[in-house]
């Protein structure tokens, strides 16, 4: 017997219904729905200027561009989901409200893990060379306020939270072979104190073990490497892009703790293997890598674009800067034993279903690979 008092908010119920008809229809809707693990990643370009402005502005829900980014997600609904360039704050409260967003749309993440990133992590010192202190460039990573353009992980399968490994803290210095920055004269760059606090995460890196319908575990790699540009002669920003890409090699390899069996790198590299302005190696031997697989995530939206005379394959592109142009720079990369059933990229040609939100979410697009879980 349900009495007065314990009755649902009405507001709340018609929430819940909506959140569980979607669920149902998505099920009737998909093919082997119960086989199938959808995992995307999502630049959704949410920073805001400083702490709290961004739970004022999911809170408020007046923002079209929050609106966007949620219509993005629950059309394409992702079973786990990377989400970059995300304030972070210590409560986890904006990403609470970010998911209740979510779930207001028909798109439920139970299960969410996000830590304070390197971005906006505040030192003493010059670490960008420009001989002035406190600047957002002086942060471990680029950043006005600790927590801006952080990291999160959103997911409809329980997180082995006591389990994720935590990469951030390793210093630059400590990577093997790392391509620190120099002077002209090979001097350290810009400083040996400098050198001696430098983290290699711009922002961060996880690997983060979360359940499988069938007991087991996968782990979720995930990260947002700093641009390779806007730096000087020494090339330190480029240097550390390349890096921090690097690093999920050395991850392969074994020397920063074991994964299990079945895993998937999803996240932005900001950098295009064949087109930017940055090193290209890193990036170029990971898509190479034998223990990963590239299901090469594709659009029409991006297709049929007007051809930049770009080396890479136009269809690939994930992001539209600017006077930069369209690049792949956003990566879902499987392990090489799991079998992929379908991939693509959140963006619609002229004319098709979801452009306008595509569009208006974020220069990046949703990207999504589907895996078998038989």
């Amino acid at each position: 017997m349900i009495r007065h008092g314990d009755r649902m908010p009405m507001g709340r119920a018609v929430a819940s219904l909506r959140a569980l008809l979607a669920l149902i229809l998505l099920a009737l809707e998909t093919p082997g729905f119960a086989d199938v693990l959808r995992v995307g990643t999502f630049n959704v370009e949410l920073a805001r200027k400083g702490p709290g402005l961004l739970l004022r502005d999911l809170t408020r829900g007046k923002d079209p561009q929050i609106d966007a980014i949620v219509a993005v997600i629950a059309r394409h609904s992702p079973d786990v989901l990377a989400i970059q360039n995300f304030d972070w704050d210590h409560d986890q409260v904006a990403l609470a409200a970010f998911a209740e967003r979510l779930a207001d749309a028909g798109a439920p993440y139970p299960h969410r893990f996000s830590a304070r990133p390197n971005s906006g992590l505040a030192t003493d010192l010059d670490l960008d060379g420009d001989r002035r202190l406190g600047g957002p460039g002086d942060a471990q990573g680029f950043g006005a306020f600790t927590g801006q353009g952080g990291l999160a992980v959103l997911s409809r399968h329980p997180i082995a939270v006591a389990q994720v490994t935590d990469l951030s803290d390793l210093l630059w210095k400590d990577l093997p072979d790392a391509l620190l920055p120099t002077w002209a004269d090979g001097r350290p760059f810009p400083s040996d104190d400098a050198i001696a606090i430098q983290l290699l995460s711009s922002t961060a890196h996880w690997i983060v073990p979360i359940a499988l319908p069938d007991g087991g575990l996968f782990d979720l790699l995930t990260f947002q490497a700093g641009p390779p540009v806007f730096d000087g002669a020494e090339d330190r920003n480029g240097r550390r892009n390349h890096d921090e890409i690097r690093l999920w090699t050395e991850v392969l390899d074994g020397r920063f703790g074991s994964l299990h069996d079945r895993f998937v790198l999803a996240g932005g590299a900001n950098l295009d293997p064949h087109d930017s302005d940055g090193r290209f190696a890193a990036m170029r031997n990971l898509l190479a890598d034998s223990r990963l697989q590239d299901p090469r995530p594709a659009s029409a939206g991006a297709a049929r674009s007007a051809d930049q005379g770009h080396t890479g394959d136009n269809a690939l592109d994930t992001v539209d800067w600017d006077g930069v142009g369209r690049m792949r720079v956003d990566y879902v990369l499987p392990a090489s034993g799991w079998k992929v059933i379908d991939a693509g990229v959140a963006w619609p040609a002229e004319g098709e279903d979801g452009r306008a939100e595509a569009l208006a979410a974020s220069r990046h697009r949703l990207v999504w690979v589907d895996l078998a879980l038989d």
